[in-house]
């Protein structure tokens, strides 16, 4: 993919996370990697999501080295760095402090495959990944140790991270994500929750990702 297009596109996705309540102010960020050239797409650090432009996304190599862009890259970098590096599947990173799937890290909770659409999306629990520290690999470490084959994770006192095959996919699974915490928190205030065979999740999830969509 031209690295113009994929800056494009990086820019016009981040504006879903302030559309679907899933940051605030400038929090979070979203990757994109080339699979041609390898290089990462990023959002700057520290500007506000009205003010993003194609022009002011960073462009890096897979060691951090600044290919194109005047801007500081996210202070997250490193984390999706490592990732991308570790996980040659995943084209996409998401990272949002949505306020229901924050408040299940902030009690150090998975969220429980109790209803289909976590099933379908995420094929078992949303996993919960160990506190580390902002600024270094150390976050990318326990994503890539923690996140299983889940699309999404949890990290403690943290926030969200989500994968893809695409920057799109990622961005819809942290949608998702956010949708199935606040759901399951409402629910855990009428009562306890309901647990599904761990049979029929594998189900579920089969039937999605084999039978779903055109």
């Amino acid at each position: 993919m031209l690295l113009d297009k994929l800056c494009r596109e990086v820019c016009e996705l981040h504006q879903e996370l302030p559309r679907n309540n899933l940051v605030a102010w400038t929090s979070g960020n979203i990757s994109s990697r080339d699979p041609e050239s390898g290089l990462v797409v990023i959002k700057p650090s520290g500007v506000m999501y009205p003010d993003l432009t194609p022009d002011k996304m960073v462009v890096l190599d897979l060691d951090g080295k600044i290919m194109k862009g005047k801007l500081k890259p996210s202070s997250d970098t490193a984390t999706h760095l490592y990732i991308y590096r570790q996980r040659p599947d995943v084209n996409g990173i998401v990272h949002t402090h949505s306020p229901f799937a924050t408040a299940f890290a902030a009690v150090g909770k998975p969220i429980p495959p109790v209803l289909t659409a976590i099933c379908d999306e995420f094929g078992g629990k949303i996993p919960l990944g160990r506190f580390a520290p902002i600024g270094d690999e150390a976050i990318g470490i326990e994503v890539v140790r923690s996140i299983g084959t889940s699309p999404a994770i949890l990290m403690q006192n943290h926030g969200v991270f989500t994968v893809g095959k695409s920057a799109k996919a990622a961005v819809k699974t942290a949608v998702m994500v956010e949708d199935a915490a606040r759901t399951v928190y409402y629910a855990m205030q009428l009562g306890e929750l309901i647990p599904i065979p761990e049979e029929m999740v594998a189900r579920l999830h089969k039937r999605y990702t084999d039978k779903y969509g055109q």
